[in-house]
Protein backbone atom coordinates (compact mmCIF):
# COMPACT_ATOMS: atom_id res chain seq x y z
CA UNK A 1 0.00 0.00 0.00
CA UNK A 2 1.78 3.46 -0.98
CA UNK A 3 3.04 5.41 1.86
CA UNK A 4 0.49 8.34 0.55
CA UNK A 5 -2.37 6.08 1.44
CA UNK A 6 -1.28 5.86 5.16
CA UNK A 7 -1.94 9.30 6.29
CA UNK A 8 -2.55 10.74 9.52
CA UNK A 9 -5.52 11.95 10.84
CA UNK A 10 -4.79 15.54 11.84
CA UNK A 11 -6.05 17.50 15.20
CA UNK A 12 -7.99 20.81 14.01
CA UNK A 13 -9.86 22.86 16.68
CA UNK A 14 -10.87 21.30 20.27
CA UNK A 15 -14.76 21.51 20.67
CA UNK A 16 -17.05 21.26 23.43
CA UNK A 17 -14.32 19.55 25.30
CA UNK A 18 -13.52 17.11 22.39
CA UNK A 19 -10.73 17.06 20.09
CA UNK A 20 -12.13 16.40 16.76
CA UNK A 21 -9.93 14.63 14.14
CA UNK A 22 -10.16 14.95 10.47
CA UNK A 23 -8.44 12.60 7.46
CA UNK A 24 -6.39 14.60 5.29
CA UNK A 25 -5.64 12.13 2.12
CA UNK A 26 -2.99 14.69 0.50
CA UNK A 27 -0.77 14.11 4.22
CA UNK A 28 1.82 11.17 4.25
CA UNK A 29 2.40 9.23 7.49
CA UNK A 30 4.07 12.10 9.37
CA UNK A 31 3.28 14.03 12.36
CA UNK A 32 4.88 17.10 11.30
CA UNK A 33 1.14 17.89 10.09
CA UNK A 34 -0.48 17.18 13.77
CA UNK A 35 -2.50 20.42 15.06
CA UNK A 36 -4.19 21.49 17.93
CA UNK A 37 -4.24 19.61 21.63
CA UNK A 38 -2.04 16.15 21.44
CA UNK A 39 -3.30 13.81 24.35
CA UNK A 40 -1.96 10.23 24.73
CA UNK A 41 -2.58 7.98 27.62
CA UNK A 42 -1.23 4.75 28.73
CA UNK A 43 -3.84 2.53 30.60
CA UNK A 44 -2.06 -0.60 32.11
CA UNK A 45 -4.25 -2.49 34.23
CA UNK A 46 -2.70 -3.13 38.09
CA UNK A 47 -3.08 -7.14 37.50
CA UNK A 48 0.66 -7.17 37.56
CA UNK A 49 3.30 -4.93 37.71
CA UNK A 50 5.54 -2.91 35.06
CA UNK A 51 7.02 -5.13 32.94
CA UNK A 52 9.33 -3.81 29.53
CA UNK A 53 6.15 -4.12 27.51
CA UNK A 54 4.24 -1.79 29.60
CA UNK A 55 6.98 0.53 30.03
CA UNK A 56 7.61 0.16 25.93
CA UNK A 57 4.31 1.22 25.25
CA UNK A 58 4.07 4.25 27.89
CA UNK A 59 7.55 5.71 26.38
CA UNK A 60 6.22 5.85 22.90
CA UNK A 61 2.83 7.46 24.19
CA UNK A 62 5.28 9.86 26.21
CA UNK A 63 8.09 10.43 23.18
CA UNK A 64 4.90 11.30 20.76
CA UNK A 65 3.38 13.97 23.66
CA UNK A 66 6.64 15.33 24.49
CA UNK A 67 7.29 15.58 20.20
CA UNK A 68 3.78 17.30 19.52
CA UNK A 69 3.97 19.38 22.53
CA UNK A 70 1.24 17.57 24.40
CA UNK A 71 -0.17 15.76 27.72
CA UNK A 72 1.39 12.16 28.71
CA UNK A 73 -2.28 10.47 30.88
CA UNK A 74 -1.35 7.79 33.32
CA UNK A 75 -4.56 6.06 33.88
CA UNK A 76 -5.41 2.51 35.32
CA UNK A 77 -8.06 0.12 34.59
CA UNK A 78 -8.43 -1.48 37.39
CA UNK A 79 -12.00 -2.73 37.01
CA UNK A 80 -11.38 -6.82 37.00
CA UNK A 81 -11.43 -6.76 40.68
CA UNK A 82 -10.76 -10.36 40.97
CA UNK A 83 -7.29 -10.12 39.38
CA UNK A 84 -6.19 -6.77 41.04
CA UNK A 85 -2.48 -7.23 42.44
CA UNK A 86 -1.41 -5.45 45.72
CA UNK A 87 0.49 -2.30 45.50
CA UNK A 88 0.81 -2.83 41.83
CA UNK A 89 -1.22 0.34 41.10
CA UNK A 90 1.03 2.57 42.84
CA UNK A 91 4.53 0.70 41.79
CA UNK A 92 3.04 1.37 37.99
CA UNK A 93 3.54 5.08 38.73
CA UNK A 94 6.68 4.81 40.73
CA UNK A 95 8.20 2.90 37.69
CA UNK A 96 7.44 5.65 35.09
CA UNK A 97 8.93 8.35 37.28
CA UNK A 98 11.89 6.20 38.27
CA UNK A 99 12.26 5.70 33.86
CA UNK A 100 12.14 9.40 33.31
CA UNK A 101 8.71 8.91 31.37
CA UNK A 102 6.42 10.89 34.44
CA UNK A 103 2.96 11.15 33.67
CA UNK A 104 1.19 14.61 33.14
CA UNK A 105 -1.90 13.53 34.12
CA UNK A 106 -2.30 10.50 36.58
CA UNK A 107 -3.96 9.01 39.80
CA UNK A 108 -1.29 10.56 42.15
CA UNK A 109 -0.60 13.68 40.38
CA UNK A 110 -4.45 14.33 39.54
CA UNK A 111 -5.44 16.18 36.57
CA UNK A 112 -8.87 18.22 35.09
CA UNK A 113 -10.45 15.04 33.30
CA UNK A 114 -10.42 12.82 36.65
CA UNK A 115 -10.40 10.17 38.64
CA UNK A 116 -7.89 8.36 37.22
CA UNK A 117 -8.90 5.14 38.43
CA UNK A 118 -11.88 3.69 36.43
CA UNK A 119 -13.19 1.52 39.33
CA UNK A 120 -13.94 5.60 40.57
CA UNK A 121 -16.02 6.14 37.75
CA UNK A 122 -18.46 3.92 37.72
CA UNK A 123 -21.61 5.87 37.42
CA UNK A 124 -19.98 7.24 34.02
CA UNK A 125 -19.88 3.38 32.66
CA UNK A 126 -23.53 2.46 33.43
CA UNK A 127 -24.84 5.77 32.87
CA UNK A 128 -23.28 5.36 29.23
CA UNK A 129 -24.81 1.73 29.21
CA UNK A 130 -28.25 3.20 29.56
CA UNK A 131 -28.02 5.19 26.73
CA UNK A 132 -26.74 2.26 24.55
CA UNK A 133 -29.84 0.31 25.66
CA UNK A 134 -32.24 3.36 24.86
CA UNK A 135 -30.96 3.44 21.67
CA UNK A 136 -31.25 -0.14 21.02
CA UNK A 137 -27.61 -0.47 20.73
CA UNK A 138 -27.11 -2.41 23.77
CA UNK A 139 -29.16 -5.30 25.85
CA UNK A 140 -29.76 -7.35 28.97
CA UNK A 141 -28.52 -10.52 28.93
CA UNK A 142 -29.66 -13.15 31.13
CA UNK A 143 -27.77 -16.41 30.40
CA UNK A 144 -26.05 -18.25 32.86
CA UNK A 145 -22.57 -19.26 33.13
CA UNK A 146 -23.58 -22.89 33.40
CA UNK A 147 -25.16 -21.86 29.65
CA UNK A 148 -22.29 -19.94 28.13
CA UNK A 149 -19.57 -23.04 29.23
CA UNK A 150 -21.51 -25.04 27.44
CA UNK A 151 -21.73 -23.31 24.19
CA UNK A 152 -18.13 -22.64 24.54
CA UNK A 153 -17.30 -26.44 25.14
CA UNK A 154 -19.48 -27.45 21.96
CA UNK A 155 -17.43 -25.26 20.24
CA UNK A 156 -14.62 -26.25 20.77
CA UNK A 157 -15.70 -29.96 20.11
CA UNK A 158 -17.01 -28.96 16.87
CA UNK A 159 -13.13 -27.21 15.98
CA UNK A 160 -15.40 -23.38 15.86
CA UNK A 161 -14.30 -20.69 17.62
CA UNK A 162 -16.72 -20.08 20.76
CA UNK A 163 -18.94 -17.31 20.44
CA UNK A 164 -21.99 -16.09 21.92
CA UNK A 165 -25.08 -17.21 19.82
CA UNK A 166 -26.76 -13.67 20.83
CA UNK A 167 -29.87 -15.59 22.68
CA UNK A 168 -30.83 -12.89 24.79
CA UNK A 169 -30.62 -10.12 21.31
CA UNK A 170 -34.43 -11.63 21.06
CA UNK A 171 -35.87 -11.15 24.07
CA UNK A 172 -39.35 -9.12 23.83
CA UNK A 173 -39.46 -6.65 26.39
CA UNK A 174 -41.78 -7.64 28.23
CA UNK A 175 -39.58 -10.80 28.77
CA UNK A 176 -36.99 -9.15 29.91
CA UNK A 177 -38.91 -6.57 32.34
CA UNK A 178 -39.96 -10.07 33.83
CA UNK A 179 -36.85 -10.86 34.32
CA UNK A 180 -34.90 -7.50 35.77
CA UNK A 181 -38.16 -7.65 38.30
CA UNK A 182 -37.52 -11.08 39.44
CA UNK A 183 -33.81 -9.97 40.27
CA UNK A 184 -32.33 -13.16 37.63
CA UNK A 185 -28.28 -12.25 37.45
CA UNK A 186 -27.84 -10.07 33.97
CA UNK A 187 -25.07 -8.76 32.12
CA UNK A 188 -25.35 -5.67 29.09
CA UNK A 189 -23.85 -6.82 25.84
CA UNK A 190 -23.40 -4.41 22.82
CA UNK A 191 -25.57 -5.35 19.77
CA UNK A 192 -22.63 -5.76 16.89
CA UNK A 193 -23.74 -4.98 13.44
CA UNK A 194 -22.98 -5.51 9.80
CA UNK A 195 -20.99 -2.36 8.09
CA UNK A 196 -18.07 -1.49 9.93
CA UNK A 197 -16.33 1.60 8.40
CA UNK A 198 -12.70 1.15 7.31
CA UNK A 199 -10.41 3.00 9.99
CA UNK A 200 -6.76 4.30 8.93
CA UNK A 201 -4.28 2.77 11.09
CA UNK A 202 -1.67 5.59 11.82
CA UNK A 203 1.21 2.54 11.35
CA UNK A 204 -0.69 -0.32 9.76
CA UNK A 205 -2.54 1.71 7.21
CA UNK A 206 -6.45 0.99 5.95
CA UNK A 207 -8.22 -1.81 8.77
CA UNK A 208 -11.24 -3.40 8.44
CA UNK A 209 -12.52 -6.45 10.47
CA UNK A 210 -16.31 -7.29 10.52
CA UNK A 211 -16.51 -8.18 13.48
CA UNK A 212 -20.56 -9.04 13.55
CA UNK A 213 -19.53 -12.31 11.32
CA UNK A 214 -16.87 -13.78 13.70
CA UNK A 215 -17.80 -12.73 17.13
CA UNK A 216 -20.94 -12.63 19.46
CA UNK A 217 -22.01 -9.65 21.31
CA UNK A 218 -19.36 -8.43 23.61
CA UNK A 219 -20.27 -8.22 27.18
CA UNK A 220 -19.99 -3.87 28.08
CA UNK A 221 -21.40 -4.64 31.96
CA UNK A 222 -20.65 -7.22 33.77
CA UNK A 223 -23.05 -8.95 36.33
CA UNK A 224 -20.81 -7.50 39.32
CA UNK A 225 -21.47 -3.93 37.74
CA UNK A 226 -18.49 -3.28 36.30
CA UNK A 227 -17.50 -2.54 32.64
CA UNK A 228 -15.21 -4.00 30.30
CA UNK A 229 -12.53 -2.99 28.92
CA UNK A 230 -14.53 -2.62 25.84
CA UNK A 231 -16.62 -0.21 27.13
CA UNK A 232 -14.26 1.13 29.55
CA UNK A 233 -11.77 2.17 27.61
CA UNK A 234 -13.82 4.33 24.76
CA UNK A 235 -15.80 6.03 26.91
CA UNK A 236 -12.79 7.09 29.14
CA UNK A 237 -10.39 8.43 25.89
CA UNK A 238 -13.88 10.26 25.16
CA UNK A 239 -14.25 11.60 28.32
CA UNK A 240 -10.51 12.64 29.01
CA UNK A 241 -10.20 14.07 25.51
CA UNK A 242 -7.59 11.51 24.43
CA UNK A 243 -6.49 12.48 20.62
CA UNK A 244 -4.48 9.55 19.54
CA UNK A 245 -4.85 5.79 21.41
CA UNK A 246 -1.15 4.36 20.65
CA UNK A 247 -1.45 0.69 22.36
CA UNK A 248 -0.52 -2.72 21.30
CA UNK A 249 -1.15 -4.37 17.96
CA UNK A 250 -3.15 -7.40 19.80
CA UNK A 251 -5.74 -4.32 19.87
CA UNK A 252 -5.89 -4.23 16.23
CA UNK A 253 -8.59 -6.40 15.21
CA UNK A 254 -10.87 -5.31 18.35
CA UNK A 255 -10.58 -1.62 17.27
CA UNK A 256 -13.60 -2.19 14.81
CA UNK A 257 -15.51 -3.19 17.49
CA UNK A 258 -14.43 0.43 19.14
CA UNK A 259 -15.51 2.03 16.39
CA UNK A 260 -19.07 0.78 16.37
CA UNK A 261 -19.63 1.54 20.14
CA UNK A 262 -18.35 5.04 19.42
CA UNK A 263 -20.47 5.55 16.19
CA UNK A 264 -23.69 4.46 18.65
CA UNK A 265 -22.81 6.67 21.05
CA UNK A 266 -22.52 9.59 18.25
CA UNK A 267 -19.33 10.65 19.18
CA UNK A 268 -15.56 10.89 16.88
CA UNK A 269 -13.13 8.54 17.47
CA UNK A 270 -9.81 9.23 18.16
CA UNK A 271 -6.89 8.64 15.94
CA UNK A 272 -5.42 5.29 16.18
CA UNK A 273 -2.09 3.76 16.13
CA UNK A 274 -0.95 -0.02 16.81
CA UNK A 275 2.37 -0.59 18.30
CA UNK A 276 3.93 -4.23 16.92
CA UNK A 277 4.82 -6.14 20.07
CA UNK A 278 8.16 -6.20 21.90
CA UNK A 279 9.26 -9.71 21.26
CA UNK A 280 12.37 -11.95 22.46
CA UNK A 281 15.06 -12.20 20.27
CA UNK A 282 13.85 -15.99 19.16
CA UNK A 283 10.21 -14.35 18.90
CA UNK A 284 8.49 -15.76 21.07
CA UNK A 285 6.43 -13.92 23.34
CA UNK A 286 7.90 -11.54 26.23
CA UNK A 287 5.52 -13.41 28.95
CA UNK A 288 5.14 -11.64 32.15
CA UNK A 289 5.45 -14.36 34.04
CA UNK A 290 9.16 -14.31 33.49
CA UNK A 291 10.38 -12.54 36.32
CA UNK A 292 13.28 -10.72 34.89
CA UNK A 293 11.04 -8.61 32.64
CA UNK A 294 9.49 -6.41 35.39
CA UNK A 295 11.00 -3.11 35.51
CA UNK A 296 11.32 -3.42 39.76
CA UNK A 297 13.75 -5.81 39.32
CA UNK A 298 16.03 -3.92 37.02
CA UNK A 299 15.67 -1.32 39.55
CA UNK A 300 16.66 -3.54 41.96
CA UNK A 301 19.76 -5.11 40.05
CA UNK A 302 21.49 -1.88 39.30
CA UNK A 303 20.31 -0.99 35.59
CA UNK A 304 19.88 2.31 34.50
CA UNK A 305 16.32 3.81 33.38
CA UNK A 306 18.17 5.48 30.10
CA UNK A 307 19.41 2.32 29.61
CA UNK A 308 16.19 0.30 29.47
CA UNK A 309 14.62 3.45 27.36
CA UNK A 310 17.74 2.91 24.62
CA UNK A 311 17.49 -0.51 24.41
CA UNK A 312 13.68 -0.86 24.00
CA UNK A 313 13.52 1.85 21.43
CA UNK A 314 16.50 0.95 19.95
CA UNK A 315 15.46 -3.13 18.89
CA UNK A 316 13.01 -1.60 17.19
CA UNK A 317 11.69 1.24 14.85
CA UNK A 318 10.48 4.70 15.14
CA UNK A 319 13.48 6.99 15.02
CA UNK A 320 15.54 8.92 12.50
CA UNK A 321 18.88 7.05 13.81
CA UNK A 322 19.47 3.57 15.15
CA UNK A 323 23.00 3.89 17.56
CA UNK A 324 23.09 3.02 21.08
CA UNK A 325 23.78 5.63 23.57
CA UNK A 326 20.19 7.84 22.94
CA UNK A 327 18.97 9.32 26.24
CA UNK A 328 15.29 10.53 26.50
CA UNK A 329 15.88 14.38 24.55
CA UNK A 330 17.83 12.57 21.98
CA UNK A 331 14.98 9.81 21.72
CA UNK A 332 12.44 12.83 21.36
CA UNK A 333 14.09 14.95 18.87
CA UNK A 334 14.50 12.12 16.40
CA UNK A 335 11.59 10.27 17.01
CA UNK A 336 9.83 9.93 13.68
CA UNK A 337 6.45 8.07 13.53
CA UNK A 338 6.47 7.49 9.46
CA UNK A 339 9.39 5.09 10.42
CA UNK A 340 7.45 2.92 12.77
CA UNK A 341 7.27 -0.65 11.12
CA UNK A 342 4.61 -3.61 11.68
CA UNK A 343 7.30 -6.03 12.03
CA UNK A 344 7.58 -7.24 15.55
CA UNK A 345 10.92 -5.65 18.10
CA UNK A 346 13.17 -8.31 18.77
CA UNK A 347 14.38 -7.32 22.21
CA UNK A 348 17.97 -9.12 22.71
CA UNK A 349 18.61 -8.34 26.91
CA UNK A 350 22.10 -9.92 26.65
CA UNK A 351 22.51 -6.82 25.24
CA UNK A 352 21.40 -4.88 28.17
CA UNK A 353 25.20 -4.92 30.06
CA UNK A 354 26.76 -2.49 26.80
CA UNK A 355 23.87 -0.31 26.95
CA UNK A 356 24.08 0.20 30.76
CA UNK A 357 28.17 0.53 30.74
CA UNK A 358 27.50 3.28 27.63
CA UNK A 359 25.01 4.87 30.10
CA UNK A 360 26.81 4.90 32.99
CA UNK A 361 29.65 6.43 31.70
CA UNK A 362 27.59 9.29 30.36
CA UNK A 363 26.40 9.71 34.33
CA UNK A 364 30.29 9.80 35.40
CA UNK A 365 31.14 12.28 32.78
CA UNK A 366 28.28 14.15 33.84
CA UNK A 367 29.17 16.43 37.27
CA UNK A 368 25.91 16.47 38.68
CA UNK A 369 24.85 13.14 38.31
CA UNK A 370 28.31 11.66 39.12
CA UNK A 371 27.99 13.10 42.42
CA UNK A 372 24.79 11.05 42.88
CA UNK A 373 26.26 8.23 41.34
CA UNK A 374 29.37 9.03 44.50
CA UNK A 375 27.36 8.54 47.10
CA UNK A 376 25.05 5.76 45.93
CA UNK A 377 28.36 4.27 45.76
CA UNK A 378 29.49 5.22 49.39
CA UNK A 379 26.17 3.92 50.67
CA UNK A 380 27.10 0.31 48.72
CA UNK A 381 30.91 0.16 50.12
CA UNK A 382 29.33 1.03 53.78
CA UNK A 383 26.67 -1.83 53.66
CA UNK A 384 28.94 -4.64 51.90
CA UNK A 385 32.23 -3.91 53.87
CA UNK A 386 31.81 -1.73 56.85
CA UNK A 387 34.31 -4.46 58.87
CA UNK A 388 37.31 -4.63 56.64
CA UNK A 389 37.55 -1.16 55.87
CA UNK A 390 40.84 -0.06 57.41
CA UNK A 391 41.37 3.37 55.78
CA UNK A 392 38.25 6.00 56.21
CA UNK A 393 39.45 7.87 53.14
CA UNK A 394 38.42 5.19 50.79
CA UNK A 395 35.04 6.45 51.31
CA UNK A 396 36.12 10.43 50.67
CA UNK A 397 34.46 11.59 47.39
CA UNK A 398 37.72 12.57 45.61
CA UNK A 399 38.53 9.07 45.72
CA UNK A 400 35.50 7.84 44.95
CA UNK A 401 35.25 10.28 42.23
CA UNK A 402 38.71 8.87 40.65
CA UNK A 403 37.30 5.37 40.78
CA UNK A 404 34.69 6.12 38.84
CA UNK A 405 36.42 7.86 36.66
CA UNK A 406 39.29 5.47 35.93
CA UNK A 407 36.81 2.52 35.67
CA UNK A 408 34.30 4.02 32.92
CA UNK A 409 33.63 1.81 29.81
CA UNK A 410 34.94 -0.60 31.96
CA UNK A 411 32.03 -1.48 34.48
CA UNK A 412 28.09 -2.10 33.53
CA UNK A 413 26.94 -0.96 37.14
CA UNK A 414 27.67 0.01 40.00
CA UNK A 415 27.45 -2.81 41.94
CA UNK A 416 30.43 -4.44 39.98
CA UNK A 417 32.53 -1.87 42.27
CA UNK A 418 31.58 -3.75 45.26
CA UNK A 419 32.29 -7.35 44.00
CA UNK A 420 35.13 -9.45 44.94
CA UNK A 421 36.97 -8.57 41.84
CA UNK A 422 36.82 -4.41 43.36
CA UNK A 423 37.22 -4.91 46.85
CA UNK A 424 40.61 -4.17 46.41
CA UNK A 425 39.62 -0.71 46.06
CA UNK A 426 38.26 -0.36 49.55
CA UNK A 427 39.73 -3.26 51.65
CA UNK A 428 43.63 -3.67 51.93
CA UNK A 429 44.00 -7.13 50.55
CA UNK A 430 45.73 -9.83 52.55
CA UNK A 431 48.14 -11.29 50.53
CA UNK A 432 50.00 -15.02 52.53
CA UNK A 433 53.63 -15.13 52.06
CA UNK A 434 53.09 -18.61 50.44
CA UNK A 435 51.56 -16.76 47.86
CA UNK A 436 54.21 -14.38 47.26
CA UNK A 437 57.04 -16.86 47.41
CA UNK A 438 54.99 -19.15 44.64
CA UNK A 439 55.50 -16.17 41.87
CA UNK A 440 59.21 -15.13 42.90
CA UNK A 441 62.11 -15.81 45.67
CA UNK A 442 62.86 -11.66 44.88
CA UNK A 443 59.74 -10.10 46.47
CA UNK A 444 61.32 -8.29 49.15
CA UNK A 445 64.35 -6.80 46.57
CA UNK A 446 61.06 -5.81 44.44
CA UNK A 447 59.60 -4.44 47.10
CA UNK A 448 62.25 -2.08 47.90
CA UNK A 449 63.11 -1.26 44.46
CA UNK A 450 58.62 0.14 44.15
CA UNK A 451 59.25 1.67 47.32
CA UNK A 452 62.07 3.49 45.89
CA UNK A 453 60.94 4.31 42.90
CA UNK A 454 57.83 5.97 44.65
CA UNK A 455 60.18 7.93 46.83
CA UNK A 456 61.90 9.29 43.48
CA UNK A 457 58.31 9.79 41.79
CA UNK A 458 56.61 11.10 44.62
CA UNK A 459 52.89 12.29 43.51
CA UNK A 460 53.89 12.68 39.54
CA UNK A 461 52.96 8.80 39.25
CA UNK A 462 51.32 8.21 35.52
CA UNK A 463 50.47 5.40 33.24
CA UNK A 464 53.17 6.26 30.78
CA UNK A 465 56.20 6.76 32.73
CA UNK A 466 55.05 4.41 35.21
CA UNK A 467 54.67 1.53 32.85
CA UNK A 468 58.40 2.26 31.78
CA UNK A 469 59.55 2.45 34.82
CA UNK A 470 58.58 -0.90 35.97
CA UNK A 471 59.65 -2.31 32.94
CA UNK A 472 63.26 -0.74 33.65
CA UNK A 473 62.55 -1.86 37.71
CA UNK A 474 62.04 -5.81 36.32
CA UNK A 475 66.08 -5.47 34.51
CA UNK A 476 67.49 -4.80 38.08
CA UNK A 477 66.28 -8.20 39.62
CA UNK A 478 68.26 -11.67 39.15
CA UNK A 479 65.97 -13.99 38.19
CA UNK A 480 62.02 -12.45 38.21
CA UNK A 481 61.36 -11.14 34.65
CA UNK A 482 58.83 -8.20 33.96
CA UNK A 483 55.67 -10.49 33.77
CA UNK A 484 56.06 -11.68 37.15
CA UNK A 485 57.09 -8.17 38.67
CA UNK A 486 53.47 -7.41 37.40
CA UNK A 487 51.99 -10.25 38.73
CA UNK A 488 53.63 -10.16 41.96
CA UNK A 489 52.73 -6.00 41.97
CA UNK A 490 48.42 -7.15 41.05
CA UNK A 491 49.16 -9.93 44.12
CA UNK A 492 49.99 -7.30 46.75
CA UNK A 493 47.79 -4.43 45.77
CA UNK A 494 44.64 -6.54 44.66
CA UNK A 495 45.21 -9.92 46.15
CA UNK A 496 44.16 -11.32 43.17
CA UNK A 497 46.05 -13.58 40.72
CA UNK A 498 44.21 -13.72 37.70
CA UNK A 499 47.19 -11.33 34.92
CA UNK A 500 43.84 -10.41 33.05
CA UNK A 501 42.96 -6.63 32.91
CA UNK A 502 41.20 -6.90 36.16
CA UNK A 503 44.05 -4.35 37.77
CA UNK A 504 45.91 -2.58 34.39
CA UNK A 505 48.38 0.02 34.70
CA UNK A 506 45.92 2.62 35.15
CA UNK A 507 45.04 0.56 38.60
CA UNK A 508 48.22 -0.44 39.15
CA UNK A 509 49.23 3.39 39.64
CA UNK A 510 46.30 4.61 41.56
CA UNK A 511 47.36 1.74 44.29
CA UNK A 512 51.16 2.72 44.17
CA UNK A 513 50.05 5.80 44.45
CA UNK A 514 47.79 5.26 47.80
CA UNK A 515 51.86 2.97 49.23
CA UNK A 516 49.43 0.23 49.30
CA UNK A 517 52.21 -2.11 49.06
CA UNK A 518 53.36 -5.41 50.96
CA UNK A 519 54.56 -4.44 54.24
Amino acid sequence: MPLTQRCFQCLTAVRNRRVKLLLNPAVTRCCSTVQGDVRVRFAPSPTGFLHLGGLRTALYNYIFAKKYGGSFVLRLEDTDQSRLVSGAAESIEDMLEWAGVPPDESPRRGGSVGPYLQSQRLDLYNQTAQELLESNHAYYCFCSSQRLSLLKKEALRTGQTPRYDNRCRHLRAEQVQEKLAQGVPHVIRFRLEAGVEPFQDLIFGWNHHEVAQVEGDPVVIKADGFPTYHLANIVDDHYMMISHVLRGSEWLISTSKHLLMYRALGWQPPTFGHLPLLMNKDGSKLSKRQGDIFIQSYKRDGVLPEALLDITTNCGSGFNTNRIGRRIDELISEFNPSKITTHSALLDLEKLPEFNRIHLQHRIEDEEQCHLLIKDLQAQIQQACTAEIQEEEVLHEDYIRRVLHLRKGHISSLTELVSPAYSYLWVRPSVSSHQVAALTAEAQHIASLVLKLIAERGEELAVDPLSKDLKTLAKQTKATKHREVMKLLRLALSGLQVPEDILDPNQITQKINKRRLFS
